[in-house]
């Protein structure tokens, strides 16, 4: 890889960072567990690795963000998280930020 190519790939994760913790707090307004959690974001076009998925949900629940429980489905024990209500009050707001940035750049990128 060039060192353009490596910038290019940093610019990219740090983009994408931020926009994964969005749709991940968004998809959690309905419960789900971890492997539907990562279909429902890949066929929405957000797809992410496990290795990537489970340290920001444990990140975000250790903020009190979301709310998990382990139960036991097809005789096999998972762990389900939705959003606590301080996480719907951040989605919240974080959405109303990122509605003014992107209509920020929509008008910057018209010009």
């Amino acid at each position: 890889m060039t060192s353009n190519d490596d910038l290019y790939e940093s610019l990219r994760m740090e983009l994408r960072r931020g926009s994964l913790t969005v749709g991940v707090l968004a998809r959690l307004r309905e419960e789900r567990y971890g492997y539907t959690l990562r279909q429902a974001l890949a066929e929405d076009g957000l797809e992410m690795e496990e290795s990537t998925l489970y340290p920001l949900l444990r990140r975000l629940e250790s903020q009190g963000l979301l709310v998990s429980e382990w139960r036991e489905e097809d005789r096999r024990k998972k762990r389900f998280y939705r959003l606590s209500p301080d996480g719907e009050a951040m989605l919240e707001k974080l959405l109303k930020d990122w509605r003014a940035i992107s209509a920020s750049l929509e008008r910057i990128l018209d010009l």
